[in-house]
């Protein structure tokens, strides 16, 4: 599923769910500019998917059409579709690249990151003979009832390998890791064709 279509089917969920969302609030909602969003629901509009409707006291409306819901029917199949297949996909890249760090000799592991993937990490580590140490983030409190490390203390801590459990902005996080103190052999990505330094290749390390 592409972005386009992702997009389209979450423009389509907040005009179905609130007739009277904002262009800011749906741009904020999407991750994009404000004129941006702009031109996405003047698309939609063209399409027939929605309508647009001026109220009293100058406030639009957007209604979500019948030629609007069969499309957000099929593109809600098919995110799940494209989901399990995603889901899939990274459970069998999580378990080569962890299968790969306890073939190494590394047992207690960080991972960088709070989201989905994170959190799929996390489950597909349960069910090897691996320990978690905690998450990195640039917030505090916990996540799965684990503490939220500042990146700043990595050094301090006692792990053999930290997992950069995104897909995006890997680089950035790497240098962010590497910034703090952090040997680059102990940096693992999920990025596919990478070879670590010290790690075997299935690792998907640095």
């Amino acid at each position: 599923m592409d972005l386009q279509s992702r997009r389209d089917l979450q423009l389509l969920s907040e005009v179905e769910k609130d007739g009277y969302v904002t262009q800011r609030t749906l741009a904020k909602s999407l991750g994009v500019a404000l004129g941006l969003a702009n031109l996405y629901v003047k698309r939609l509009a063209r399409k027939g998917y929605i309508k647009i409707t001026t109220i009293p006291r100058n406030r639009i409306k957007y209604l979500l059409t019948p030629h609007g819901v069969a499309e957000k029917s099929r593109l809600t199949y098919q995110y799940m579709q494209y989901s399990l297949y995603y889901y899939r996909q990274m459970r069998d890249r999580l378990k080569q690249v962890l299968s790969g760090l306890s073939n190494a000799g590394c047992k207690r592991l960080v991972i960088y990151g709070t989201g989905e993937l994170a959190e799929l990490a996390y489950l597909t580590l349960r069910e090897m003979d691996l320990v978690l140490v905690g998450f990195v983030s640039g917030q505090e409190g916990t996540f799965l009832s684990y503490p939220l490390l500042p990146v700043e203390v990595l050094s301090d801590c006692d792990f053999d390998a930290i997992l950069i459990a995104e897909l995006e902005s890997v680089e950035k996080a790497r240098a962010r890791i590497v910034q703090a103190g952090i040997p680059k052999e102990k940096v693992v990505t999920l990025l596919p064709g990478t070879s670590g330094a010290g790690f075997p290749t299935a690792a998907g390390g640095v």
